[in-house]
């Protein structure tokens, strides 16, 4: 999928999340469920770092842009020392080891532990980073045709306000973890859900998404999980702007109302 459907779907699925915790009656203070769905949104886009041409490569100029070709070297250089009998040969390492489960709750474990041991400005880093990519997701039309320097400050600023309402009292620093030392441990779940609602989305492409590795089904490592290919769709189509896009601004909706308690 393109990036604004990645970033709806990654914020849907946090509001959806959501519900699901004030049904089980752990609700989200407002400030976890507006934070958590923009970090969800800009982390649905983190899985692209492995490609040049992506929203994630260019939205920090040099910086992501060679990061981008660092984890497009890494990628490739698991796949071709794990690929098994089946797997195809590849030249590069897009849709592989940054599109799979186990990426996916590194780098959210890694953003809980940062959170946790490197105090404030390592949160404000965690938010800066996703409240960019948010914007780039979320607002893309206005994004490209903004310089990267306004979109940077806007996140910046995003990033200094909310952490600023998340560290009151009873905003939700400490929502789901409540023991002493344990604030923002939960700024790693939207991360993880974002990689995950991603991989999902890609897997209903035409290419399929190989989340199960490393774990083999029948003679691939790497298998591009999907639905049958008569269901799957191309990548930008007339399904994904007319038919999913609206799904998840509705399926958001409710999830949002759901977590507030409206209904």
């Amino acid at each position: 999928m393109m990036g604004p459907a990645h970033s709806l779907s990654g914020a849907a699925a946090w509001l959806g999340v959501g519900a699901a915790a004030a049904a089980a009656g752990h609700p989200m203070p407002w400030p976890v469920l507006a934070v958590g769905a923009l970090i969800c949104a800009g982390a649905a886009l983190a899985p692209d770092l492995d490609h040049k041409a992506a929203t994630i490569s260019r939205a920090f100029g040099p910086v992501s842009r060679t990061l981008c070709e660092v984890v497009d070297k890494l990628s490739y250089a698991v796949y071709k020392a794990t690929r098994m009998q089946g797997d195809p040969r590849r030249s590069g390492g897009h849709r592989t080891l940054t599109h799979t489960w186990l990426w996916a709750v590194l780098v959210g474990a890694g953003a809980s532990a940062l959170a946790i041991t490197g105090g404030r400005w390592a949160v404000l880093a965690i938010l800066f980073v996703h409240m960019v990519l948010a914007v780039e997701g979320l607002l893309w039309r206005a994004a490209r045709v903004s310089s990267d320097i306004l979109v940077w400050l806007l996140g910046a600023t995003s990033a200094w306000i909310l952490a600023d309402i998340l560290h009151k009292p009873g905003n939700g620093s400490d929502w789901l973890f409540t023991a002493p030392g344990q604030e923002y441990l939960w700024l790693g779940l939207p991360i993880v859900l974002g990689a995950i609602v991603h991989d999902i989305g890609d897997a209903l492409t035409v290419s399929g998404c190989p989340i199960l590795w490393p774990i083999p089904v029948g003679r691939k490592r790497w298998y591009p999980v999907g639905p049958p290919k008569p269901m799957r769709f191309r990548a930008g189509s007339w399904v994904e702007l007319k038919v999913l896009m609206p799904v998840f601004m509705l399926l958001g909706g409710i999830g949002c109302l759901g977590a507030l308690g409206v209904i």
